[in-house]
């Protein structure tokens, strides 16, 4: 903690908690990563989300969606950059994610699965089998479409 005069804001500012929920934000690196790292597993549900390919966020009207088991997805970064594949695993306590078919060969011979951060995936299919899942995804489609709705039927008010 800084040393000040008797109206010091920077210890207003810090995050001493492992985790809090008042936090807002900080341009300090080591609080943000500090904040993603003993953030509790629920919401880190929303660290683990990938943006949708053209197709799907014309479809749906969203921009990125959490990932799930059996999503297909495109590596948009690194070695295994433009492949596709199927999500394995999702392990949201390391923010990690593994895909089928991606797979480095270990000095002993032995081949694993690599794990990749979700911010460098694109979604190219949704797993649509969870009926929640699916059903909020048409959900918020539906709202932009009432949203739009709205707006035309506004200007069409004004042209008149």
């Amino acid at each position: 903690m800084a040393i000040c005069g008797k109206n010091c804001f920077h210890s207003s500012l810090k995050m001493k908690n492992k985790f809090s929920t008042s936090w807002k934000a900080s341009k300090r690196p080591g609080k943000q990563r500090k904040y993603l790292a003993n953030a509790p597993i629920n919401l880190k549900k929303k660290f683990m989300s990938a943006n949708l390919s053209k197709e799907l966020r014309k479809r749906y009207g969203k921009r990125n969606v959490t990932l799930r088991k059996g999503d297909t997805v495109k590596i948009m970064r690194g070695k295994f950059k433009k492949k596709t594949g199927k999500v394995i695993d999702v392990d949201r306590k390391r923010k990690r994610v593994e895909i089928e078919g991606m797979q480095v060969k270990k000095q002993d011979g032995s081949k694993t699965n690599i794990k990749f951060n979700p911010s460098l995936l694109q979604i190219i299919e949704l797993n649509l089998e969870d009926k929640k899942r699916n059903e909020s995804i048409i959900n918020s489609n539906k709202k932009i479409e009432v949203q739009e709705s709205k707006k035309e039927k506004g200007e069409n008010k004004n042209a008149s």
